[in-house]
């Protein structure tokens, strides 16, 4: 009884090992280098045991994992918060369910399958009930760009193949070794991978990005989560965005990039508010991009997320809706049959509608022209595409601006929700990959943080900052980047890579079946 006891005790203590490894490998921590070692304690917990253990003692990681790293739902909604990481923890326990029958296996066909499982759930959870893509394993890496840089083709799910292939390459030697099988080809495929990645990686950064050089301009606000809807506040939320931009035109950027949701009303419809919208963009002389809901319809009222560009003479050049909404916080799926969440809900859940255009801005840009005649201008065109809120968490969105002209990506955004918390910088993470998929910046306005501009090798090369903060504090920041016209095999093809992990994954498992 005893024994049984402590070797219970044991796997526990494993899958709570892995739990940590992981959890340490992102923000605020960002010992990312533990990642790569994060599943071997999981991958002995689970091996030998029956399948039901086996799901249970990773279901027990990915409870703890999540616990950890989206414990900042919490500021919003506790029951919410309980239900997301009971939600997430399952795809860990479905990796430990299905890897017990691969484990029983030898061979190094485990150094194939292991990853393209992980990779395989993780594009599940990323499209399944609207999708989650958080907290992915590759976004542990966002601070080691040389291993990022294959997102190019692979997207963020070559990166974790590669950290899960490490992982379980590691994980046989030790168990070849114990079971005195001396070899080192396990190791050998995995480290051979991680150089050609790694080299490929050192030869991407290396590359010299050309194209239109661009000054834009971010203005952080900093309003509190309880003022943003306060009527009692919207002169003063007007008036702070309105300084803070006068404050930024002096440094003449070519754009200025108000946050999500940064116009404290209906612009379209309230006359007092677009008006001054307009004026400000009129007196800056440079093209606004504001975050304001929008309301349409007169028979039928809708309700949009929504992101106006401004021209220099203050006059509107289109909008955009936000076509990926927030489930439970934006809309509520299902409504019929789920109307009475509302009554429950801590905060008020939206009423919004999914926007249905991939809107691709254009607003004109002046340069002097070299030589003696001071008085020509040369103008060009700028193209540009807005990712309101979370939707930068959508790989696919990102790459349908890509692929409809866009040359900048924006993400607008309102993390207040969340207080000084871990998710600004979880949530940037994603931007990084969006910037290294399609070879474009990413410039990210935030309500509180963080604000930042990152370019096509997912460097963060300026951020707003005061004081050493870049969270909740009230800023402006003006950076040139270059906006070039690259475009990669990822923009081109998408997820390629995770299909064919998810085909590899069904054929193996048909395998593993027929000869049983």
């Amino acid at each position: 009884m005893k024994d049984r006891r402590s070797y219970f005790v044991s796997r526990i203590s494993l899958t709570v090992l892995s739990a940590v490894l992981l959890v340490l490998s992102f923000p605020n921590f960002n010992l990312y280098i533990l990642a790569w070692i994060g599943l071997i304690p999981l991958l002995f917990a689970i091996q030998n045991e029956r399948p039901a253990r086996a799901f249970w003692l990773s279901y027990l990681t990915g409870v703890l994992f999540f616990s950890f790293t989206i414990y900042w739902l919490i500021h919003v909604t506790l029951p919410g918060m309980i239900i997301m990481v009971l939600y997430l923890a399952l795809y860990f326990g479905l990796f430990g369910l299905i890897s017990n029958y691969g484990l029983r296996v030898t061979g190094y066909g485990l150094l194939f399958f292991l990853p393209a499982l992980w990779v395989s759930l993780e594009f599940l959870r990323s499209h399944f009930l609207s999708g989650f893509g958080w907290a992915l394993l590759s976004h542990s890496q966002t601070s080691a760009l040389p291993v990022i840089q294959i997102a190019d083709h692979t997207g963020a799910y070559g990166v974790t193949f590669l950290i899960v292939m490490v992982n379980a390459a590691i994980f046989l030697t030790i168990r070849n070794f114990r079971n005195k099988v001396y070899g080192i080809i396990p190791i050998a495929i995995a480290f051979i991978a991680l150089f050609l990645s790694l080299a490929y990686g050192a030869y991407r950064l290396n590359n010299i990005f050309t194209g239109e050089k661009l000054r834009v301009a971010i203005v952080q606000g900093n309003i509190p989560q309880e003022e943003k809807w306060d009527y009692d506040f919207r002169a003063y939320i007007s008036d702070k965005y309105a300084a803070l931009t006068k404050e930024v035109s002096l440094q003449a950027p070519d754009l200025i990039i108000w946050p999500e949701t940064s116009v404290p009303g209906y612009l379209e419809t309230d006359i007092e508010l677009l008006n001054r919208i307009e004026r400000v963009a009129k007196e800056s002389k440079i093209p606004l991009l504001v975050g304001a809901p929008r309301e349409e319809g007169i028979s039928e009222e809708k309700y949009y997320n929504s992101a106006f560009l401004f021209d220099k003479d203050g006059q509107i050049l289109g909008h955009y809706d936000k076509l990926h909404l927030v489930p439970f916080g934006e809309y509520v799926p299902f409504k019929s049959a789920l109307a009475f969440v509302e009554k429950f809900a801590p905060l008020p859940i939206g009423d919004f509608s999914e926007g249905r255009d991939y809107t691709v801005f254009k607003f004109l840009i002046e340069r002097k022209a070299a030589g003696k005649d001071v008085n020509l201008r040369l103008k060009k065109f700028i193209k540009l595409s807005c990712l309101i809120c979370f939707e930068d968490i959508f790989p696919n969105l990102a790459r349908g601006f890509v692929k409809r002209g866009a040359q900048l990506l924006v993400n607008i955004t309102n993390d207040a929700w969340f207080k000084d918390s871990s998710a600004a910088y979880q949530h940037a993470q994603s931007s990084i990959y969006r910037a290294v998929e399609n070879r474009t910046n990413v410039v990210r306005a935030a309500n509180t943080g963080l604000s930042c501009f990152i370019d096509q090798k997912g460097r963060v090369s300026a951020s707003v900052e005061k004081g050493g903060k870049n969270l909740f504090v009230e800023g402006v920041k003006t950076h040139e980047i270059t906006v070039s016209a690259t475009r990669t095999f990822y923009s081109k093809y998408g997820d390629i890579f995770a299909y064919l992990c998810v085909i590899f994954i069904f054929t193996y498992l048909v395998g593993l079946i027929k000869t049983r």
